[in-house]
């Protein structure tokens, strides 16, 4: 008998992220401090008849054919060698190319919850293999599980230190409609290093600590941040309304294009919430 099991994917921000020199093998090294949000795509898995099929049904989204799914899937039957089909029913509300990590959240999840159908015991190792061929963001989502967190997280993303999470900060994202793709951001900000150099950013050993600060006194930096805006003004221009909606700080996630505010307080929020409503989409 085919059941569903249903899960969420929280979304992501980079509160600061350095990107270094890119390395001879094509990838980058990154510096950052990732947290979970309260923000999800939602989704449904259950077994259905025949052997090593993945449907996918996304909500309002065509998803190519190989997707995070299929690539989940692939994996996981080629570490379990289980290939019963299954039947994913996504409802898909974290933006694509935004920054906010929703394709590698749900990829994690989704190899929570195949383990999960198919009682296959968790295995970090397995699930890092899997991950591996799906993105370096995964790692992250896999380490914080399904509750999220927070982590420092190096490397290409896959060195992960999970550090305790603030409750007391209250975010506003704002998401410019702007796509920005991984491989054009890595592109731009390589050139941007070659004609202008890195921009000064805090030091490793330094991220922990401003984190725990009061979000005034923050200077973290997002090096993707100055080439996107020269690329794409728009995501500029929300940067300064969420400074002007009051936000003790504000900074671009990821490698774009949304933009997250951090408030004092849940009325300060709400209100700059309500306020940028009218011209930008707001999470």
């Amino acid at each position: 008998m085919s059941y569903g099991i249903r899960c969420v994917a929280p979304a992501k921000i980079n509160i600061g992220l350095r990107v270094l020199r890119g390395r001879q093998n094509g990838y980058h090294n990154i510096e950052s401090i990732f947290q979970t949000i309260p923000f999800y795509d939602e989704f449904t898995v259950a077994s259905i008849r025949g052997r090593g099929v993945c449907e996918v049904a996304c909500n309002g989204v065509d998803l190519p054919e190989n997707n995070t799914f299929t690539r989940v899937y692939r994996g996981f039957c080629e570490e379990t060698g289980i290939d019963a089909s299954v039947r994913v029913t996504v409802e898909k509300r974290i933006p694509q190319g935004a920054g906010l990590g929703g394709g590698s959240s749900d990829a994690a999840s989704f190899i929570r919850t195949l383990n999960a159908l198919f009682k296959t015991e968790p295995d970090i190792k397995r699930s890092t293999r899997i991950a591996s061929g799906v993105g370096s963001d995964v790692f992250f989502f896999l380490s914080c599980g399904e509750g999220g967190g927070c982590a420092l997280v190096t490397g290409r993303g896959e060195q992960i230190k999970p550090i305790a999470r603030r409750t007391d900060l209250c975010f506003v994202v704002v998401c410019p409609d702007v796509q920005s793709g991984t491989a054009e951001a890595y592109r731009l900000v390589d050139e941007w290093h070659e004609s202008t150099g890195e921009s000064p950013c805090p030091s490793l050993a330094d991220l922990e600590a401003m984190y725990y600060q009061p979000a005034s006194e923050w200077s973290f930096v997002n090096s993707f941040a100055a080439p996107l805006i020269q690329q794409y003004p728009l995501i500029g221009e929300a940067l300064e309304d969420l400074a002007k909606a009051g936000a003790a700080f504000s900074q671009m996630s990821g490698s774009g294009a949304a933009v997250f505010g951090v408030f004092e307080s849940g009325a300060a929020a709400e209100q700059a919430f309500f306020q940028l409503k009218s011209k930008w989409k707001t999470v």
